[in-house]
């Protein structure tokens, strides 16, 4: 008798609703407040989009190659654990579910937070926010128990309803563009090298989450065409509309208003269509970061599930309902999340959401930098195979992705890095632990 498949096929992901899982978690919070922080850079500031932009794609066509590489369920973990083993597997599960959880910390704050251009005083109201921000991660926790079809649905819809409000400043917002918003080219007073490198690290939060798709690999349809199509078209789809909102707004808006607006496609709208298109955009703004949390909070289930199979994390992460959703790992991320939330409740929100987003996005390049290792050090194994000139080849992405998310990571700064590697090594007493009983069970093969 044939073995019945864990998931029916017709519940599993096709194109478009992995490519929405891509795009929806990169379409957040981080595009409705980037262009505010960039106005102090000026026009300038577009050449880091396209700065982060050409990384992201690097990164996107490297996970795109692994996901055809590398077989198994788990993205990054999967990739760092073939090529360097199991320490190195876990450094890259713990990073990015510390990355995951906290991540969806800061999500469902920045939505409270755009909550409040329809409810005066809910940012002063530090408690009733934590609050809301921690039943919103517990809604979205709840969602995603359901079928793993159902929750591709919900993120499709939650996905093309972000993009509406974008769309609409892009096409509308050209009809009100003044370029002499653009001079000066750069305010910042800084080198123009300084200044792209630091708008280039700003705006790579927004790319968090390119390698989504790859993470719920036993969840797709067809996972080795699907899964590059989705992580390549999500990722420029993403870059398109990005840029082109960037511009539109900062066009519309002078720089001055710009660095001290807290809703810039918001005052946009207003601009174009006076108040009403105001609260459609922050509405919008609203369901950008529950699409972006919804899809999260599937992935934060997905990987330690993953690391747990190779026994690098605790076996309760492993189980599963008879929808087969490990719903032991929501719960334990989510309940995670909710403590940072409850520890940080009294801060600003917007103090607390970029104090976040700055651990998170140093855990997720962890896990990025070590995949971009992983796929130089597989070509390098068959480069006999390949022979001299197709291992270059395939090596010089690789390679430019790997240097990217080295650059990527210094520019965070001292004190990010510095918190980064305290709370990666916290999680080696937890390793050494789970090593000292055997595992005869091992589903991942070392050797390519």
């Amino acid at each position: 008798m044939s073995k019945k498949p864990e998931t029916n096929s017709g519940q599993k992901l096709g194109l478009w609703m992995s490519t929405a899982l891509v795009s929806g978690n990169m379409i957040g919070s981080g595009i409705f407040l980037i262009p505010a922080t960039l106005g102090l850079f000026g026009g300038i500031s577009v050449l880091g989009w396209v700065f982060s932009t050409a990384g992201a794609i690097l990164l996107a066509i490297v996970f795109a190659r692994l996901s055809r590489i590398v077989k198994g369920t788990g993205g990054p973990y999967i990739y760092a654990r073939k090529s360097f083993g199991d320490l190195a597997g876990f450094f890259v599960a713990w990073g990015y579910w510390i990355s995951i959880w906290s991540g969806n910390a800061a999500i469902s704050v920045a939505a409270i937070s755009y909550l409040g251009f329809f409810w005066p005083g809910l940012a002063e109201n530090h408690l009733l926010s934590g609050l809301l921000a921690i039943s919103a991660i517990w809604l979205f926790t709840w969602i995603n128990t359901f079928e793993i079809k159902k929750v591709g649905y919900v993120q499709l819809v939650l996905t093309i309803l972000k993009i509406l409000p974008l769309v609409a400043i892009v096409i509308f917002g050209y009809f009100y563009f003044d370029p002499g918003n653009f001079k000066p080219f750069n305010l910042s007073g800084e080198s123009d090298f300084s200044a792209i490198g630091r708008t280039a690290a700003l705006t790579l939060w927004a790319f968090l989450g390119l390698e989504s798709v790859t993470i719920p690999a036993d969840k797709i349809r067809d996972p080795e065409r699907t899964i590059p199509r989705a992580t390549i078209f999500g990722t420029l789809l993403v870059a398109v509309i990005y840029i082109s909102s960037t511009v539109a707004v900062m066009g519309i808006i002078s720089p001055e208003a710009l660095t001290t607006s807290t809703a810039p496609f918001a005052d946009a709208a207003n601009t174009i269509w006076n108040s009403w298109a105001g609260y459609a955009v922050a509405g919008g703004a609203v369901v950008a970061c529950f699409g972006a949390l919804n899809g999260w909070i599937l992935l934060q289930g997905q990987l330690p599930m993953a690391a747990a199979k190779n026994d690098v994390f605790p076996k309760i992460f492993k189980r599963t309902s008879k929808k087969n959703i490990p719903i032991f790992g929501l719960v334990i991320s989510s309940i995670l999340a909710t403590v940072l939330i409850f520890l940080n409740y009294t801060r600003d929100l917007v103090e607390m959401f970029t104090f976040i987003i700055m651990v998170a996005t140093l855990a997720t390049l962890l896990p990025y930098l070590l995949s971009t290792a992983s796929e130089l050090v597989i070509y390098f194994r068959k480069h006999k195979k390949y022979g001299y000139k197709q291992f270059i080849a395939k090596s010089i992405i690789s390679f430019l992705a790997f240097l990217f998310s080295i650059w990527a990571v210094v520019s965070l700064g001292l004190e990010i890095i510095g918190l980064g590697l305290l709370l990666l090594l916290a999680g080696v007493p937890f390793y050494l632990w789970l090593k000292k009983t055997p595992h005869p069970h091992e589903s991942v093969t070392r050797n390519p």
